[in-house]
C-alpha cells in the first residue's frame, strides 16, 4: 500500500479549495482518502490563512512512508514544516536519430 500526500480539490466552479489528504497512490483524484491532513485555500489574502495543516498527522504519515507531492512539499515549506523532498521523476531517455533518417538527409 503506497501512500502519497497530495491535494484533492473540493471547491466549486471558479472557487478553488483543496484538502491535503493521505491517499493510496492507485486511487484517482476523486478517490476516498485514508485521512484528511489539512486544507489549502488559495483565495485567502494572507499567506498564513491559506494553509492549515495537522502537523502531527503529517509527521506520522511521512514516518510511515507516505511521499508528499511536489505541490504539497512547497506548501509545507511555506507553512514552516519541513517535509522530505518528493521522489525525483526519472529523466526521459533521449533517443538517437534513426539510421534511415541520416541517409535521407544525405540524399
Amino acid at each position: 500500500m503506497a501512500l502519497v500526500i497530495r491535494l484533492q480539490r473540493v471547491g466549486k466552479h471558479k472557487q478553488p479549495y483543496f484538502r491535503m489528504v493521505a491517499i493510496e497512490k492507485t486511487h484517482g483524484s476523486r478517490g476516498k482518502p485514508v485521512e484528511i491532513l489539512g486544507s489549502y485555500n488559495p483565495r485567502m489574502e494572507k499567506p498564513i490563512q491559506k494553509i492549515q495543516v495537522n502537523r502531527d498527522r503529517i509527521d506520522y504519515w511521512v514516518s510511515q512512508g507516505a511521499k508528499p507531492s511536489e505541490t504539497v512539499s512547497t506548501l509545507l515549506k511555506a507553512a514552516g514544516l519541513s517535509a522530505p523532498a518528493p521522489a525525483a521523476k526519472p529523466e526521459p531517455a533521449v533517443k538517437a536519430p534513426a539510421k534511415h533518417a541520416a541517409k535521407a538527409k544525405k540524399a
